[in-house]
């Protein structure tokens, strides 16, 4: 069990049946009345953001994730199949589950599958990807000296904002947790 008084962001627990994980809390402690936490929460499995708030003295059940690093082999039109290294399991997945990783994934790349129950409801990309740029207006030289950036489409499909001297065929490093440009490799 674990009381609202310990949330923090990133923890998991169960409310109404559904699994949530913390986004973002606050205690807040009025001048006048009881503490309370003011929380946003987003439901595991269907993404959906709410906020709630909370008595610090209240229990939820602490909700166990399981987390495990598998390989991205292939799409076959609707679904996304991802490869257990220890037991070569294959898990299909719709778009749904793999929509905000699919777009830094190349086949035979590693992500982080999350579990609940034995059900996978979540993809996470490596926190940093190198992807080859396939599309983008022509650079040129000594076009450095400015914050100036344009769109670059890479190799999954997935467009970016780069630096005006990035080309194509460049192969760039992309940041997943904010999908930012961090380097040309």
């Amino acid at each position: 069990m674990i009381s609202a008084g310990d949330f923090r962001k990133g923890v998991t627990f169960e409310l109404d049946g559904q699994v949530y994980t913390i986004v973002d809390f606050m205690h807040v402690k009025p001048g006048k009345g009881a503490a309370f936490v003011r929380t946003k929460l987003k439901n595991v499995v269907t993404g959906a953001v709410v906020e709630k708030t909370f008595s610090p003295t209240e229990k939820f059940p602490e909700a166990i994730i399981e987390r495990k690093e598998m390989q991205y082999l292939y799409n076959d039109g609707t679904l996304y199949y991802f490869m257990d290294m220890d037991t070569y399991d294959q898990v299909p997945l719709n778009y749904e589950k793999v929509e905000e990783a699919i777009k830094y994934l190349k086949e035979n790349m590693f992500a982080i599958i999350k579990f609940y129950k034995g059900e996978a409801f979540s993809v996470e990309p490596p926190n940093f990807v190198e992807l080859t740029v396939t599309e983008t207006e022509p650079g040129f030289k000594g076009d450095t000296a400015t914050n100036a950036m344009k769109p670059a489409t890479v190799e999954t499909g997935a467009t970016f904002m780069v630096p005006l001297f990035v080309n194509t065929g460049d192969v760039i490093r992309i940041d997943t947790r904010t999908g930012e440009y961090m380097s040309r490799v």
